[in-house]
This record gives C-alpha cells, sequence and structure tokens, in this order.
C-alpha cells in the first residue's frame, strides 16, 4: 500500500511539474556607465567595450569603466552613421549607412581593435536598406539591414517601408547566402521605425532589439518560409538600440540608454548597461 501510494505521489509531481508553465528568461543588470558615445549601440570583447556613435568610438575598461582610446570622424568625412559593432580577431566590425540621406546605402567598417585605427571596409552600395547590425555565427555573417515607416524619404515618404526590412546571411567574403523577414509582432512594436540591434546568444537563438522599447527580443529561424520567428519578449533597461552578448562571458549581455534631450540638457549623458542573462 505504502509502495502504491508512494509511486502515485511521484506521479502526480511529474503531471504538475510538466503541467507548470517554463519560466521566463530575465535580466539582471550588474553594471551601468555613462558614456558619452553610447548613442547607437556597443561591442565588446575579453577586456573593452566600444561605445558606438554616428561618428565616434569610445574604447572603455569594462570593470572600471575609464575611457581607453577614442576614434572620432571626420564631420564632413565618408563615415556618416555607424551602428551595431561586433568585436573578432583582433578588429571591430560596425555597421554602418548613410541614414537619414536618400538613396540609403551601407557599409562595413573595420577598425583596429587595438588602436581604432580605421583599417578597411566593404560597401553594399544601393541594395537592401540601411546596416544597423552585424554578427558572426556559425561560420556565416549576419546583418540586419532595416527599412522605416518614418517620413523622411522624397516627398516625406516612408524611408523604404519598414515591412521592407531584412536579415541576411553572407559567406566569410560576402556572397548573399538567405534572407529573412520580421514579423507583425515585432514590426508593430517599432512603431515608424525598425530592428536597431541584433546578436546571436550563447543558448543558439537570436537576440533582437528596436529602436525605442525596452525591450530583448528573443528570435529563431523559422523551419519553413522567410519570417522569423518571436520565441520571447523580455523586459531589458535599455532605449532600444544595439547589443552585444560579451562572447568571454556568455551570461552576460550589453546594451545602451540613449539619454533624452531633456537628460542632456539637465547635464546627463548617454549610458552602457550591462546585465547577467537568467534562462
Amino acid at each position: 500500500m505504502r509502495a502504491a501510494t508512494a509511486i502515485l505521489s511521484a506521479t502526480w509531481l511529474f503531471l504538475i511539474q510538466a503541467a507548470a508553465p517554463h519560466a521566463k528568461p530575465a535580466l539582471e543588470q550588474i553594471r551601468e556607465f555613462a558614456v558619452p558615445e553610447a548613442n547607437q549601440g556597443v561591442g565588446v570583447d575579453a577586456q573593452y567595450f566600444y561605445a558606438i556613435d554616428n561618428q565616434a568610438i569610445g574604447k572603455y575598461d569594462k570593470q572600471t569603466g575609464a575611457l581607453v582610446k577614442k576614434w572620432q570622424g571626420e564631420k564632413d568625412g565618408p563615415i556618416r552613421h555607424l551602428d551595431g559593432a561586433l568585436l573578432m580577431d583582433g578588429k571591430l566590425y560596425a555597421a554602418h549607412s548613410n541614414y537619414p540621406d536618400w538613396p540609403m546605402t551601407s557599409s562595413l567598417e573595420i577598425f583596429d581593435a587595438e588602436t581604432l585605427e580605421h583599417v578597411g571596409s566593404h560597401s553594399f552600395g544601393i541594395n537592401w536598406g540601411s546596416l544597423t547590425w552585424v554578427d558572426f555565427h556559425d561560420g556565416f555573417w549576419w546583418m540586419t539591414f532595416a527599412n522605416y515607416d518614418q517620413p523622411l524619404g522624397p516627398g516625406r515618404t516612408p524611408y523604404g517601408y519598414k515591412a521592407a526590412t531584412q536579415m541576411i546571411k553572407f559567406t566569410t567574403d560576402f556572397r548573399m547566402v538567405e534572407s529573412w523577414v520580421l514579423p507583425k509582432s515585432l514590426l508593430d512594436k517599432f512603431a515608424d521605425m525598425s530592428n536597431s540591434g541584433g546578436s546571436w546568444g550563447p543558448d543558439g537563438f537570436l537576440y533582437l532589439t528596436g529602436h525605442d522599447p525596452a525591450e530583448l527580443y528573443r528570435v529563431r529561424l523559422p523551419k519553413a518560409g522567410s519570417v522569423i520567428e518571436l520565441e520571447d519578449v523580455i523586459p531589458m533597461n535599455v532605449r532600444g538600440q544595439g547589443i552585444a552578448w560579451d562572447r568571454s562571458e556568455p551570461d552576460v549581455i550589453y546594451g545602451i540608454i540613449r539619454a533624452t534631450g531633456e537628460e542632456r540638457r539637465a547635464g546627463g549623458t548617454h549610458k552602457v548597461v550591462v546585465f547577467k542573462f537568467r534562462p
């Protein structure tokens, strides 16, 4: 009788656990740094984080937040609108576009991570939209080319229409392999803007951010068709823009908080924020 009761209890416990909803992933903020260049995106390597502005890159110590080096582009130079960044093999790869000029053009700008010297460029010309983020995963480049419903184009028409935003997978020599579009559930969250940040996580999921929402989107590639699948919406203390997983600390992710005009007038500045991922 006791054995039967024990078996029955164990069975009920299994059924209760199986029926319980899976815990949602969450982020715990662990650091915050005031960083004037943190206006567009952020990159990270084993020792430093790199705050990205339109025409500037600030290299900072990960532990103290101390400025180590800065690159400043020329006001009227060819580099106009840097965005998300990837650190790999001693180089910083930065998404770049001519936003908000028309027609949209994009390129990948390459910097020496040690010196921040500009060392290379790969132009995509006029093809898919404004390049907002870049990552390297599973032997391929991954990039999103954003389009917007924001009226910036000729005659104040939408700047490309956000439904035309697409993520593209490239070979190591930038030959296009496949591309996907974003689901309506994400496009609706972006208002008249688009996908600003992206980084492959250590769990095999892709993580995206919008232009403004304080949210992180865990997505997956579809088993069929061309529409990326939304898995989870995770609250994140950011204001959209670029993100970067720290590959030297796989459960740590970086983001930015872009200061509002009111905050800047009151003496505030942009911030880099660091989170521990709780799956």
